[in-house]
């Protein structure tokens, strides 16, 4: 399993409100601090598709 880089989680933002994204424990799914999208995270690959995010539950 690949892990996302610092440097990485540094610069990217959610496409959608521009917000910083946290990565979960399993770097499995990044979540924005300020909408609450969920985006998948697929073979260590940040999929920042607003179509592709779950929404807040």
């Amino acid at each position: 399993m690949s892990t996302l880089s610092e440097e990485l989680l540094a610069i990217i933002v959610c496409p959608d409100c521009h917000g910083e994204l946290a990565v979960d424990e399993g770097q499995t799914e990044l979540t924005c601090q300020s909408c609450g999208l969920v985006y998948p995270v697929r073979d260590g690959i940040p999929v920042l598709l607003v179509d592709e995010a779950r929404k807040p539950s």
